[in-house]
């Protein structure tokens, strides 16, 4: 068994280190663009701030993709902004949270990007996130950088790696992260074209049922099963096979305010902050933009928002907020249209 294990290990290894290029268009021709891939449940409620974020954009330099739910459609009917239109997926699927469908959606939006050689930079966000700069601010700081921004931290503390995974993904190799990512284009083809770790994710990563009354006693033994979130593990473990870890600020750009939750039948839990119209007012916001680092206590990390060696803003984009916490982003000063990012604000 030990030397059966070993054989498909090598052999992962072999197949994960197969970087060969995928795609015969590679040749950049035009400018470099920013692929901003949305991941939403239906349709995008903030799609004001969006329109924002893009007018004075110049188009040649950002490309959009939308997975929503399967057969809806972005058009005049959907939405009211134009940059919209048409920017769905055809062949999206049906997501669940907390399953595989969740890293599946992802994959297909780093595909559909990908067949574009003039996409540079990869951006995953939710139909709750907000821009926190212009666009000129956000184009630059992620082209500026030679790395791929990619929330990821050793996972010791929580039972969510399942040993079963061992004969392909190593212990050692377990990470865990924020999903909201921003990918270089080499990355970009790591995560959509893997055919090794994603298959072993669908089959042994899946999420604890939640606590039902109905079954009693049962609940024990159905919370010992290991509750793997595949989104918060996937990409982050995917690199680390691919010993890519060097090549990471091991950083996400979006913001997100984590609180403990629980109710009378379930453990205690992290959930996202939603900012309101109350919350999110400019003393919030100011805060947000002023944080320079992130503390990683599970390896006593601190890690610096650096981009290309100069100390710099940690965020670019911010979840999760409501319509009229994101309408107080257009009536305030918080979304600084004139904000440049040839300097550090």
């Amino acid at each position: 068994m030990i030397l059966l294990s070993f054989i498909f290990l090598l052999v992962a290894v072999v197949r994960i280190n197969d970087t060969s290029p995928r795609l015969p268009d590679d040749v950049l021709e035009g400018n470099p663009r920013v692929a901003f891939m949305f991941l939403v449940r239906l349709d995008l409620p903030l799609d004001f701030l969006w329109h924002t974020f893009y007018e004075n954009a110049d188009a040649a330099n950002y490309s959009i993709y939308i997975h929503s739910q399967p057969g809806f459609v972005f058009d005049e009917t959907t939405t009211r902004s134009t940059f919209f239109y048409g920017r769905h997926l055809s062949n999206s699927i049906k997501v669940d949270w907390g399953k595989s469908s969740m890293i599946e959606a992802e994959r297909l939006l780093l595909q559909a990007a990908l067949e574009n050689p003039t996409n540079q930079r990869f951006v995953l966000l939710s139909d709750s996130c907000v821009p926190l700069y212009n666009f000129s601010y956000s184009y630059s700081y992620l082209m500026r950088s030679s790395r791929s921004f990619v929330d990821s931290f050793l996972d010791m503390k929580e039972g969510r790696y399942n040993p079963r995974m061992a004969s392909v993904i190593p212990m050692r190799k377990w990470r865990k992260g924020s999903q909201w990512i921003a990918l270089l284009r080499s990355h970009a083809k790591v995560v959509a074209y893997d055919d090794v770790v994603f298959p072993i994710f669908k089959k042994l990563c899946k999420r604890r049922p939640p606590l039902d009354a109905s079954k009693g006693k049962q609940n024990f033994k159905l919370q010992k099963q290991h509750n793997c979130i595949p989104d918060e593990h996937y990409v982050q473990t995917l690199l680390a096979m691919n010993n890519l870890e060097g090549e990471l600020e091991r950083r996400t750009v979006t913001y997100t305010s984590w609180v403990p939750f629980a109710t009378n039948m379930e453990m205690k839990s992290w959930h996202p902050v939603t900012y309101t119209y109350a919350s999110a007012n400019p003393q919030q916001i100011k805060r947000i933009k002023d944080i320079r680092h992130v503390y990683y206590d599970t390896e006593h990390r601190t890690e610096w928002c650096k981009n290309s060696a100069a100390i710099f803003p940690c965020f670019l984009f911010a979840r999760k907020f409501s319509r009229d916490g994101a309408m107080r982003l257009l009536t305030e000063e918080n979304f600084d249209a004139s904000a440049s990012l040839h300097k550090s604000p």
